[in-house]
């Protein structure tokens, strides 16, 4: 048994219309994949969120090909989506790649705003072969790791959360005593001090949770 860590890189012309509006918009931090299957052309999706539900739901609500959703909140600023489509025929190779008998994609499967999808597959190495060969050639794949399968679970970060513990870590918010506030990771990032302060908690709940091993 084998894995492949994968970075897809999207184009405007293959990018998925929900997957585009977390690249364009700002009232959404992180959307990943958490569990999915395709029964006769159709898609039932679990996705979990984080940022602004009403925004998000409003942009799904206006997917023509999207034959039902139910958008749940759960706690501070993430929320649980419920989504059943069929699938698109610009979509039917790059499913049909990762549908095959002999590989498993391991969720979840992390929807960036640099138009990436990044996922881990599973599967006997000739397979793994076949999947990256059949991936359609508009796509911009990069193998990040090959080898024995192993997964450690850890705390997953965003890209914006790290940026933020580390403008924290720049201005001296976390030295004892600490020489800057919440106003001073808010100016290194060019935001509302509301934004850098939640993503401050979100980031250091998940290094709290992993380190007393209290992990989802």
């Amino acid at each position: 048994m084998k894995s492949l860590e994968l970075v897809v890189e999207h184009t405007v012309e293959t990018i998925h219309p929900m997957h585009a509006f977390v690249c364009e918009s700002p009232a959404v931090e992180r959307e990943v994949l958490l569990e999915g299957k395709t029964v006769d052309g159709a898609r039932t999706l679990l996705f979990y969120v984080e940022g602004d539900h009403e925004a998000y739901e409003a942009t799904l609500a206006a997917q023509d090909a999207v034959a039902e959703y139910d958008v749940r909140p759960d706690g501070d600023g993430g929320f649980f989506a419920y989504v059943r489509s069929p699938n698109a025929d610009r979509e039917a190779s790059l499913i049909d790649a990762f549908d095959g008998d002999t590989v498993v994609v391991v969720p979840p499967v992390e929807f960036r705003a640099d138009r990436t999808m990044r996922l881990t597959v599973v599967g006997r190495g000739p397979d793994l072969r076949d999947l990256l060969d059949s991936l359609p050639d508009a796509l911009d794949v990069d193998v990040r790791s090959v080898g024995p399968f192993t997964r450690g679970i850890g705390p997953s970060l965003t890209d914006r959360q790290r940026e933020a513990l580390a403008a924290a870590w720049g201005v001296g918010y976390y030295e004892v005593p600490r020489e800057g506030g919440v106003e001073a990771v808010a100016a290194e990032l060019d935001c509302a001090v509301s934004t850098a302060s939640t993503l401050l908690r979100r980031a250091e709940s998940r290094l709290v949770a992993d380190a007393l091993g209290d992990r989802p």
